[in-house]
């Protein structure tokens, strides 16, 4: 039987971080690992011994909005095909609002409609919200204190991005369908170092929680 007293070497502490990495319901961030391995432990060399142990392999480590896990090499999807389920699929409109959302966080409805030229029913907003792609991010210091929206983690891990740096350019996305609407002078990338104009906005309330509605699925 193994002494669990013993003080752990890396060549430890990196199976110790396989053995949780493959055990959790969902990734694990540098910090959630590190609490349930001794202290001082190194987990990034850990990460990066095991990174490197199964790079090519079947299964990978890869890191989705600063959070670890093992997933299948992207190229054997294939093999998974009949084994998933059908996804809730987004409506044009959805997927449009996500898009703005995403290249011009924090943004306000009246700012996504201004980008769509129409607007947008609320079921849209409350699709997203409740898929977890989107949150609510703060109150403008404007007339009114409209709700501002950005991304949230689902958004990145769903679309398996790292952080908003890999977010692909406004013709990319254009040429995957996700745009073709006329864009404003000014849309770009967004910079994940930026957290956005927090001076001008207040932090949401529990009282700001969403009511989901159905109409969501085919209506703009």
């Amino acid at each position: 039987m193994t002494d669990l007293r013993f003080e752990p070497d890396d060549g430890e502490i990196e199976r110790r971080v396989e053995a949780l990495l493959f055990a959790a319901a969902g990734p694990l961030s540098a910090a959630d690992i590190a609490r349930r391995l001794p202290e001082g432990a190194e987990v990034g060399r850990a990460i990066a011994g095991l990174r490197a142990r199964y790079e090519g392999r079947g299964v990978e480590l890869v890191c989705v909005a600063d959070r670890w896990s093992f997933r299948t090499a992207g190229d054997l999807g294939f093999l998974m095909t009949e084994e998933r389920e059908e996804p809730r699929r987004l409506s044009k409109a959805a997927l449009e609002t996500l898009a703005i959302i995403a290249y011009h966080q924090p943004v306000t409805r009246a700012e996504i409609e201004s980008v769509r030229g129409v607007s947008i029913s609320k079921g849209t907003l409350d699709l997203l919200l409740e898929m977890g792609f989107v949150r609510l991010r703060g109150r403008r210091r404007t007339p009114g204190r409209p709700v501002t929206y950005a991304t949230a983690d689902r958004f990145l891990e769903h679309f398996g991005l790292a952080s908003l740096y890999d977010l692909p350019g406004a013709q990319e996305m254009k040429a995957a369908g996700l745009l073709d609407l006329s864009l404003p002078v000014g849309f770009e990338v967004p910079d994940p170092s930026r957290s956005g104009p927090e001076d001008e906005e207040d932090p949401v309330g529990d009282d700001d929680t969403p009511e989901f509605a159905q109409d969501f699925v085919s209506g703009d």
